[in-house]
Parts: C-alpha cells; sequence; structure tokens
C-alpha cells in the first residue's frame, strides 16, 4: 500500500494538468478546419487538458484581438495557426505573458518555425507539441515606428524587420503569383524591385554609440538569420542571444547585387557552419569570419538598441508584412521575453543511450 507521501506528487501533477487549457488562434483562409479541430481534439484528450479554445481572425484582425480574449479567458497556451502575420499578432500579445505561444504553420513563409527547426508539414508533431511539449524563451522585438506625418506606432516582431529592398519586395508582390506558386513570387518581385530601387541616406545609432551617416539599399535588422529557401542573410543571429544581428546593403551596380545573392544563398550558409566548427576558432579562422563580415556590400552590426531616422519616407517590413512607408525607427530587444512551446527532446536510443547511463 502506497504511502501519502509518495501518491500526493502524482496527484499534484494530475491536478496541474487538468486545469490546462489551449486556445487556437486560426486564420480561416490557411488551415482546413475540420482536420485541425479533429487533430487537436485527439491530443487535447489524450493530454487530459480542458476544452480547447477557438478564435478565427478577420481581414480587420489578424489575431492580436482573439489573442486577448484568450488570455482573458485563462489560455495557458496559445497557438497560432496561419502564416507569418498570424504568428507576429498572437506574439505580440503572448510577450510578456504568463501563457506560451504555440505554431501550427500554415503560411507560405513560416519564418519562425523554420529559424526554430520546429516541425513545417507535420501537423501532428506541430499539434503534439501544444499539450506535451516544452517552453523555450526567446527573444522578442520591439519597434517604435514614425510616419511621415510625425505619428507614432508601436509593434512587435519576432524575425525580421526592415527598409529598402526587402520592405518594396513585399510590396511589389503580386498577390495572385504568390497565391499560384508560393514563396517563389517573391523571387520575380525581387527582380522587379532590384531594377527599380535606389539608395538612400540615413542616420543610424546602434546602442550608446555615436550617430553616423550611410547611404545603403536597405537595412533590416534581425532576431533570426534564415529567410525563404533556406536563404541565410544573417549568418550569426541567434533567437536568443539577447541581441539583434543587423545588415546594411551597400551594393555597387549590378554586379553588388549579384555578389549580395552568392553571399546570401551559399556562402552564409557555409561561414555558419565554418564559425562554429573547430576550425574557426582557430587564429586563421577568425581572421577568414572577420574579413567575410566586412565584405564591403554588407556591412553587419549587432546590438541590444538601434535607432534609424531616414532623410526621406520610405517602405517598412514587419516579419514579411509591408507596413507602408516611415520617416524613423527605433528597435529594442527584451530578452527572452516570449516563451515558445516546442517539442520535446526525443529519448537518446543505442549509443547514446548507452552512454548517458
Amino acid at each position: 500500500m502506497s504511502s501519502p507521501s509518495e501518491t500526493a506528487p502524482a496527484q499534484s501533477d494530475a491536478l496541474a494538468t487538468e486545469h490546462r487549457t489551449a486556445a487556437v488562434v486560426y486564420n480561416p483562409v490557411k488551415v482546413h478546419l475540420p482536420t485541425l479541430k479533429q487533430t487537436v481534439a485527439k491530443y487535447e484528450q489524450e493530454a487530459g487538458w480542458n476544452a480547447t479554445l477557438w478564435f478565427e481572425t478577420t481581414e480587420e484582425d489578424p489575431g492580436g484581438g482573439m489573442a486577448r480574449e484568450a488570455l482573458e479567458a485563462g489560455a495557458d497556451v496559445i497557438a497560432a495557426a496561419g502564416g507569418d502575420g498570424t504568428v507576429r499578432a498572437v506574439g505580440e500579445v503572448v510577450h510578456g505573458s504568463d501563457a506560451s505561444l504555440a505554431l501550427l504553420p500554415s503560411g507560405t513563409g513560416n519564418l519562425l518555425a523554420r529559424n526554430m527547426k520546429l516541425p513545417l508539414d507535420d501537423l501532428d508533431a506541430s499539434t503534439h507539441a501544444i499539450f506535451h511539449g516544452t517552453d523555450r524563451p526567446i527573444d522578442f522585438g520591439i519597434l517604435g515606428l514614425e510616419r511621415p506625418d510625425g505619428t507614432r506606432e508601436q509593434y512587435g516582431f519576432l524575425v525580421m524587420a526592415g527598409l529598402g529592398l526587402d520592405a518594396r519586395m513585399l510590396a511589389n508582390t503580386r498577390p495572385g503569383l504568390k497565391k499560384r506558386v508560393g514563396w517563389l513570387a517573391y523571387v520575380d518581385s525581387l527582380f522587379r524591385s532590384v531594377r527599380d530601387i535606389d539608395g538612400f541616406d540615413f542616420r543610424y545609432r546602434l546602442d550608446e554609440s555615436t550617430t553616423k551617416s550611410v547611404r545603403g539599399h536597405s537595412v533590416i535588422v534581425g532576431n533570426c538569420g534564415m529567410l525563404q529557401a533556406n536563404a541565410m542573410l544573417l549568418p550569426e543571429a541567434e533567437i536568443d542571444d539577447g541581441v539583434f544581428d543587423i545588415v546594411v546593403m551597400r551594393p555597387r551596380g549590378f554586379f553588388g547585387w549579384v555578389r549580395i545573392g552568392a553571399r546570401i544563398f551559399w556562402e552564409n550558409a557555409i561561414l555558419r557552419w565554418f564559425r562554429r566548427s573547430t576550425l574557426g576558432n582557430t587564429f586563421v579562422g577568425r581572421r577568414i569570419i572577420t574579413r567575410a563580415k566586412q565584405e564591403r556590400p554588407l556591412r553587419y552590426l549587432r546590438g541590444e538598441e538601434f535607432v534609424l531616422r531616414l532623410e526621406k519616407p520610405d517602405e517598412f517590413e514587419i516579419d514579411g508584412d509591408p507596413v507602408g512607408e516611415i520617416s524613423a525607427f527605433r528597435a529594442r530587444i527584451d530578452p527572452g521575453a516570449l516563451r515558445v512551446r516546442v517539442p520535446e527532446p526525443a529519448e537518446p536510443t543505442g549509443r547514446a543511450a548507452r552512454k548517458r547511463s
């Protein structure tokens, strides 16, 4: 017969599980709702959680209002089922709360899930993590934007934000083509945007450094480094290192853009591997990495706060969504302020298990 001291912890764990509640904020255009509800119900019942709460986004509200309703209803985990816009809208609200953000990727980019190496096309695995996963703290970006008329707005971001080529590319993307071919529509937009883009003058300040004046074609502040098609824009970016990685693009003519393209789609991935390898820690390795970071068409910076003011307004984007023209912005990082639900690590097997024991 078990003693009270042996049974109490199990009862406590059971009570904690029974009172947990998940909520799903979903974009009805991006998900197949019957399949999603059936899958959620399966793992909800298996875990013994309360009935899941459901909130549908609208064209006017991509998920922020629904996430607030979910928090007010007592949700412990709020899952974003949709594209990058839905994830950002929900993440803005979950940030700083007692709840966790879960991802049910359903869009074209799924940039946060890609950068965190979470399941992309496996609904069962993504849903299982809601009820059986663990929380991983990640950094959260906070943006203050100043519009051309002087008004100010605040946004949050999870992946990247910036102006210049990427923002114009998003503004130029044809919706019909994106619907037919997905992320390949950005390639069409990229070529049209490169052809039309002009450089712009701006001043910036990084952390407590002095203000600098620069002319460039794009400025991107990143919490993560990877774009669609596994293009590595910011090879040293880590989602939980407490700093932003920033790139300023300053190409000279067409071949400057070719050089940037080669760097993003090929060399940066190699540099990231090289930096993490044993060779990267040698004197020669550090010299190679430093020289690559300072290549003229791309200037890399790192810091906790970045303030930029333009000589004239330009397009701005946040996590893949164009938000119109701005005159200035201030980005600051909130380290470890958002908890994201991730799958439990797999139990080691074979030699790894024997070594662990």
